[in-house]
Parts: structure tokens; C-alpha cells; sequence
């Protein structure tokens, strides 16, 4: 059991189990009853991603002050009671169901799902693959 760290979108792995988008914004043009058969996710969960704000700022600064800024400022973030319960609830979650948590990002390093992973990691959560294979 345990949870991965994925891009949305993207083909579903075997074992994945259920998806939980961690985005501020439901995928454009694509029907709310198709989020799931298109590998988008099968729960919504706003609540663990960035502001929109933070999102605007991130957007603004590309280079490596700007991503550690970001990082810092979502994880400001997540000390919020409901995140940080949330983030709770899926590191215990992950050593008995297998599930995934993502974004639509290309790439993970640069994604606040890499955010998500430390944090995962940091309350004991079992997670499948790594950073650079997602593997």
C-alpha cells in the first residue's frame, strides 16, 4: 500500500489506485463526468493546492529565487489546519490503501507535488517511486 506522486493526464499505472487532483482548477474543456476515464482524478481536492495567488506569483518568477520562494510560501500554505489534517489523513491513508495524489504538470521538480511529496514524507506516508523516475 501506498500513495503516488503523479502528473494528471498522464496514463494511470497499475496499483495506482484512486486519483486525488490536488489543483486549483478542474481541467478546461473536459466534462465533469470524464475527469476520471481520462485520467484526470476521481476526487477533487483543491484544498491542497496553492493559492491562486501563489499560482500567479510562481508563474511571474521562473528562476531558482522564485521556486524557492514558492516552495516556501505553500508550505506556509499547508500549516493551515485543513491542509495539514489533509496531509495527515493521506500519510496514515497510504499504509492501507494505494492511492495517488498530482497535478498537470510536466515536470515534478518544478511542481508543487514535489511539495506534496516532502510533506508526505515528513508525516511517515509509504510512497511509491521517486522524484526523478516517478517509478
Amino acid at each position: 500500500m501506498a500513495v503516488s506522486i503523479v502528473q494528471l493526464g498522464s496514463p494511470r499505472r497499475r496499483g495506482e489506485g484512486l486519483r486525488l487532483g490536488t489543483v486549483r482548477r478542474p481541467p478546461r474543456g473536459v466534462r465533469k463526468s470524464d475527469y476520471g476515464s481520462r485520467n484526470f482524478y476521481d476526487v477533487w481536492l483543491p484544498a491542497l493546492s496553492p493559492s491562486a495567488a501563489l499560482v500567479r506569483q510562481a508563474r511571474i518568477s521562473a528562476d531558482a529565487a522564485g521556486w524557492s520562494r514558492f516552495v516556501r510560501r505553500f508550505v506556509a500554505e499547508l500549516k493551515d489546519p485543513g491542509a495539514s489534517q489533509l496531509l495527515d489523513l493521506l500519510a496514515q491513508l497510504s499504509h492501507v490503501a494505494d492511492f495517488s495524489v498530482g497535478c498537470y504538470c510536466d515536470d515534478e521538480r518544478r511542481c508543487h507535488r514535489s511539495v506534496l511529496r516532502a510533506e508526505l514524507e515528513k508525516r511517515g506516508a509509504a510512497i511509491r517511486g521517486d522524484i526523478a523516475t516517478g517509478v
